[in-house]
């Protein structure tokens, strides 16, 4: 559920006409529902309700500072994978022992902010890390709490970009060898091991490969235990997908996903920290776009949107789906037309969706792409100089504008040009 709906025949935002915002804002601009933030971040605390845990935002789904101090004082944690997203969380109020840092690649130099700013826990990824962690903690006096990330090894019939829990993905460390790399960090003096972390991919829609994951991942936790390990805590990362396709079946909901970490690990008496970002940010935001030109082409007719593959690269880089809808709500019974919807890039690539059914539009019609509020804004860009697009965020009959378009002067003058030019 979302609260974009139609009202009095034209798309709402909560309580604010869309039309309302494109004519002050301009077009194209993301557009972020803040009781669908809340919504979604309550349904996953509910899901673990009875359970010792903490829901962290994976916040590189959709990074805004105003969209994270919504959800940290509706009382979330937030999982960063680098030293921009930490210092992000901590400027939007996000308090040190409510950050995870996750990430394969983190440097001394994120180590060390981290350690200084404060940090719950660092989700390491490898042996090497783990040399670099112990090092930069003791130079600074500190002792680094961490969890380690094994792969399980579990396919999570995921798209091949977004899985991250097979063995030949880069991820963490093979679960056959935990017990010695477990046994190297406890013999760390500015280490302190605290629990296990695992995370096997994204946009997953079948509870089946998390389950297998968490058995393995209690089976662990029961042998680390026996080693003399003092395992307290699993992050269990995210990852569960949302419904990019309304006229396909839902994905699991967090209810059920709850009941199946129950299931699984709530024996344990561990404290459970999960990471969802797509669920909580994807169906809480669009992107709208509004249509240029109507061509006529061989065979087909194209709609050339404002909008363009560096606004939103899902489609380009993943071939994503998503439900595009008139923001002026058709007439029942309206006839539909088969559109490619195309971007003004110089790339063929630069293609939303081909022969997708519409109802007729013309130029200057708005159009609403659903469920962008995660992977959209964040990985935005400059591409053929065009500008960032704005952010905006309503809340009940409000709405504020959250990232400006920058203008073309603003982005042209942040190069800087030799002295011998």
């Amino acid at each position: 559920m979302d609260h974009f709906m139609y009202q009095n025949g034209s798309l709402y935002a909560e309580d604010v006409p869309v039309t309302d915002i494109a004519a002050r804002v301009g077009t194209p601009f993301y557009l972020y529902s803040t009781a669908t933030l809340l919504r979604h971040y309550k349904l996953f605390d509910e899901a673990l309700a009875g359970m010792d845990h903490l829901v962290c935002y994976a916040m590189k789904a959709a990074s805004n500072q105003a969209i994270l101090m919504t959800l940290a004082q509706a009382g979330a944690g937030m999982d960063v994978v680098s030293m921009g997203e930490y210092l992000r969380a901590r400027a939007a109020g996000v308090p040190g022992d409510k950050i995870v840092f996750s990430g394969v690649g983190k440097t001394a130099e994120e180590i060390r902010t981290a350690l200084e700013g404060g940090i719950r826990q660092f989700n390491l990824e490898s042996e090497p890390e783990m040399v670099a962690l112990n090092a930069v903690a003791k130079s600074m006096g500190k002792v680094a709490p961490v969890t380690i990330r094994v792969n399980p090894d579990v396919d999570a019939k995921t798209h091949a970009k977004i899985a991250t829990g097979k063995s030949e993905n880069k991820f963490g460390i093979p679960i056959s060898r935990a017990r010695e790399v477990y046994r190297q960090a406890a013999e760390m003096e500015a280490i302190e091991v605290v629990g296990i972390d695992v995370h096997i991919g994204s946009q997953l829609t079948d509870l089946a490969p998390f389950e297998l994951a968490y058995t393995k991942v209690a089976e662990l936790t029961a042998i680390l235990r026996a080693d003399g390990h003092d395992i307290r805590r699993l992050d269990l990362g995210g990852g569960l997908g949302i419904p990019y396709e309304r006229s396909n079946s839902a994905p699991p909901l967090p209810l059920d996903y709850g009941a199946m970490i129950q299931r699984t690990v709530g024996h344990l008496g561990c404290e459970i920290e999960i990471e969802p970002g797509r669920l909580i940010a994807g169906n809480a935001g669009i992107m709208v776009a509004r249509v240029i030109y109507v061509k006529s082409g061989e065979g087909r007719d194209f709609l050339i949107i404002d909008g363009a593959m560096n606004d939103l690269i899902r489609p380009a880089m993943y071939d994503a789906h998503h439900d595009i809808i008139p923001v002026i709500e058709p007439t029942p019974g309206t006839e539909q037309h088969p559109y490619d919807i195309v971007g003004p890039v110089c790339e063929s690539g630069d293609t939303f969706a081909k022969q997708r059914s519409m109802v007729p539009l013309f130029a200057g019609d708005l159009i609403a792409f659903r469920s962008a509020g995660a992977y959209g804004a964040v990985m935005a860009s400059e591409y053929n100089t065009r500008p960032l697009i704005p952010e905006v965020l309503v809340n009940g009959d409000q709405f504020a504008v959250i990232r400006p378009r920058p203008t073309f002067d603003e982005m042209i003058n942040r190069d800087t040009i030799p002295e011998w030019l």
